[in-house]
C-alpha cells in the first residue's frame, strides 16, 4: 500500500426527514445565498422542506444552474454574492448545483482578475466562502469531496477543480428525495458512482487488500440494488444503500493508498463539452474501450474484478478479464445507457482528433495511473469507442 494522507471534514446528516435539520448547521447571522437548479425541488417538496428550515436565516435565492454548471450563470451569481454581500452558501441539487456551488465558494474569495483561472490554471483553493448541500439526486459524490467540474460553452471546455477549502461543511442525505427522480436521471447515477469506483480501482494489483474491497463491495452494492431503485424508487431500502454507495463511491476513501486512472473521466468531459452529452454516458462510452486498450496493463485488476464482483471463476487471466469488460458493458446495458459515441451523435468523426489535440495543447501528455497514456493513445481509444 503506498503511503497517504486522509482528512474529510465534511458532515454527514443522513436518513429520513434529515432536511429539517438544516437549521442547526448554519450560522444564524449567516447571509445564505441558496442555489438550486432547473426548479424540480419546487415541484417535489424539496423546496418548501428548505425555506421552513431556513425560516429564520437572511436567504437569497439563485435558480437555474444547468446540468453541467456554466461558467457564464455562476458568474452572475458570483455577482449577487459580491453585491449583496453573502457569507455562506446553500447548495440544494446533484453533483451539477454543488460543483457550481463550489467554483462560487472559490471565486467569491478569488483576488485575480478572470476567475476562469482557477480552473484554466488549475489553481488549489486553500479557503474557500463556507457552504453546505442538500442532496437531491444521488450520483457524483460531490456533496462529500473537494472537488468540482466547471463547463464554459462559448469555448466548449469543461474543466476540474479543487483544493482543501472546498469540501462541503455538511450535507443532508434524505434517501426519499429519489422517489421524484426520472428514470434517466438514476440509470446516470448508479452509472456515475460505478464508474467512479473503476477510476479508483481498475489500475493495477498493489496488495492493498482492505482497500480493493471498499471499492468490490460499493460495485456489489450497486449492482445489487440498481434494478430495485430502477423498478421502484420508493423503496427505501435500496434508496439508502444507492445513496451512500454514490457517496462512498468519491469521498476519497477508497483512492488512498492506491494508485488512480481517471483518464476516462477527462476524455469523457470532452465528449459532454463537444456534444452536451450528459456525463455518466461519456463514462460509459469510454471506460470499455479505454480497458481494452490498456488490456495488458490492467488485466490482472479486470481479472480480480471478474471474480470477486461478477463471480467469474472460469478460464485464465485473459479469459476473466475479458468477460469483467463485456458484464460491465451488459450492466450498463441493463440500465438503458448506450456504449458508443455513435449512438449520442452522427457528428462524431474527427471527435478523437479534436481531444487529442486539446491534450497537446493543454500539455496533457500523459493519463492513467502510469501517466503513460499520451494523445495519440487517447485518440485511438476515442476511435475505439465510436
Amino acid at each position: 500500500m503506498n503511503n497517504f494522507e486522509f482528512k474529510n471534514p465534511t458532515k454527514i446528516i443522513f436518513g429520513k426527514d434529515s432536511i429539517e435539520k438544516l437549521s442547526n448547521e448554519i450560522p444564524k447571522d449567516a447571509k445564505v445565498l441558496m442555489l438550486y437548479g432547473g426548479g424540480s425541488i419546487k415541484k417535489n417538496g424539496i423546496y418548501d422542506q428548505v425555506k421552513s428550515a431556513l425560516a429564520d436565516v437572511e436567504v437569497v435565492e439563485f435558480g437555474g444552474i444547468p446540468a453541467n454548471p456554466e461558467y457564464a450563470v455562476l458568474m452572475e451569481a458570483l455577482k449577487i454574492i459580491k453585491d449583496q454581500n453573502i457569507t455562506y452558501l446553500l447548495a440544494v441539487g446533484g453533483g451539477s448545483v454543488i460543483d457550481g456551488t463550489k467554483f462560487l465558494s472559490a471565486a467569491a474569495l478569488f483576488e485575480g482578475n478572470s476567475p476562469w483561472d482557477i480552473l484554466a490554471k488549475n489553481m488549489k483553493t486553500e479557503k474557500g466562502m463556507p457552504f453546505g448541500t442538500v442532496l437531491t439526486l444521488p450520483a457524483t459524490g460531490s456533496e462529500m469531496n473537494s472537488g468540482a467540474v466547471i463547463t464554459r460553452a462559448e469555448t466548449k471546455e469543461k474543466l476540474s477543480m479543487g483544493g482543501p477549502g472546498l469540501f462541503p461543511e455538511f450535507s443532508i442525505l434524505d434517501p426519499q428525495v429519489i422517489t421524484s427522480i426520472p428514470e434517466r436521471q438514476l440509470a446516470n447515477g448508479l452509472t456515475d458512482a460505478f464508474t467512479h469506483v473503476l477510476e479508483q480501482y481498475m489500475t493495477y494489483p498493489i496488495d492493498a487488500k482492505l482497500q480493493d474491497r471498499f471499492a468490490e463491495s460499493i460495485l456489489q452494492t450497486l449492482i445489487e440494488v440498481a434494478p430495485k431503485v430502477l423498478k421502484d424508487p420508493t423503496d427505501y431500502k435500496a434508496a439508502s444503500d444507492f445513496m451512500w454507495s454514490c457517496t462512498m463511491a468519491l469521498n476519497g476513501l477508497i483512492q488512498k493508498g492506491v494508485p488512480g486512472d481517471w483518464a476516462v473521466h477527462a476524455i469523457g468531459h470532452e465528449l459532454t463539452a463537444l456534444f452536451g452529452i450528459d456525463h455518466a454516458r461519456t463514462l460509459a462510452v469510454i471506460a470499455p474501450s479505454h480497458y481494452k486498450f490498456n488490456f495488458e496493463t490492467k488485466k490482472d485488476k479486470l481479472a480480480q474484478y471478474a471474480e470477486r464482483v461478477w463471480n467469474i471463476t472460469e478460464g485464465n487471466t485473459d479469459d476473466k478479464a475479458h468477460a469483467a469488460i463485456d458484464k460491465t458493458v451488459a450492466f450498463f446495458h441493463g440500465l438503458g445507457i448506450d456504449t458508443k459515441l455513435s449512438e449520442y451523435t452522427k457528428d462524431y468523426e474527427g471527435t478523437a482528433e479534436i481531444i487529442s489535440k486539446r491534450f497537446t495543447e493543454r500539455e496533457w501528455l500523459g493519463l492513467g495511473e502510469h501517466k503513460s497514456l499520451s494523445p495519440d493513445m487517447v485518440e485511438e481509444i476515442v476511435k475505439m469507442a465510436y
